[in-house]
């Protein structure tokens, strides 16, 4: 089935360009794509920041119509809309394969869950390893106040882990209020970097055995002695785990239980 697609090659701009989509397959569904959101990575790629993924791999934040299902699929019909995780979502229809979508009641930008999710995803990847930490008088410290950290913060709330909590950043302070600071002092036992700073790596924030997770990319040069002689763990949060179908289901009802 030839359909249309939006492609970028990283010159900074995005064509449309002809896709050949394949049959759905025993496991998949078939989507009419009806809006996808552009994630920051997306742009990165238009910018030539990082290397485009392949057209069959362009744009990620979908919603959609069911316009077909596989045989081993029994959780959506025909005519459902679906939150995706799938991709082309930039396509005009487009495969998904089972565990990648999650049935919503309406096509409403708000059920894009894949943001959610993300922002879920990076506390619940982690999230033994944090319980682990837990407890009184224990510390966390999240770097950034953007869209994640926020998701991040209240998934921290709603699983009652004992912290005392710092959030340090610069952006939507009308939205995280007397929550939001400028500044820490002191060491933590569990940090979320959702920033461009490289305080984990040039400050002594660590204690011993603290719990490192890293939600943005950036690029650092160092050679992780502190880390090494704290006996850290690091923690990688991805959309690629097998957690995070579970992550788009939980941000589905949260966001329906939210309106």
């Amino acid at each position: 089935m030839i359909v249309k697609c939006l492609q970028t090659t990283g010159q900074g701009y995005f064509e449309e360009v002809s896709y050949d989509k394949p049959e759905p397959a025993s496991d998949q569904i078939e989507v009419r794509a009806v809006m996808t959101g552009v994630c920051r990575s997306d742009i990165d790629m238009m910018q030539g920041n990082f290397s485009p993924l392949p057209l069959e791999m362009q744009g990620h934040e979908g919603i959609g119509q069911v316009t077909k299902v596989g045989a081993l699929v029994t959780d959506v019909k025909e005519g459902d809309y679906v939150a995706t995780r799938g991709e082309p979502a930039y396509a005009d229809f487009y495969n998904v394969r089972q565990d990648e979508f999650v049935r919503i009641p309406e096509a409403d930008p708000k059920y894009i869950l894949e943001p959610v999710a993300c922002g879920i995803n990076i506390v619940q990847q982690a999230v033994s390893d944090i319980y682990k930490r837990s407890g009184e008088g224990k510390r966390l410290l999240i770097l950034g106040s953007g869209f994640l950290a926020w998701i991040a913060y209240k998934t921290i709330q709603l699983n009652c882990f004992d912290f005392d909590v710092t959030v340090v950043g610069n952006n939507n302070k009308e939205l995280w209020g007397d929550t939001l600071s400028q500044t820490y002092k002191g060491t933590f036992d569990v940090v979320i970097d959702l920033s461009s700073r490289t305080d984990v790596f040039d400050m002594p924030i660590l204690n011993n055995e603290a719990l490192v997770v890293f939600g943005s990319q950036k690029t650092v040069t160092t050679d992780f002695s502190n880390l090494l002689w704290k006996a850290c763990t690091m923690v990688f949060p991805s959309p690629r785990t097998d957690r995070f179908y579970d992550c788009m289901k939980d941000a589905a009802i949260w966001i329906e239980e939210a309106t």
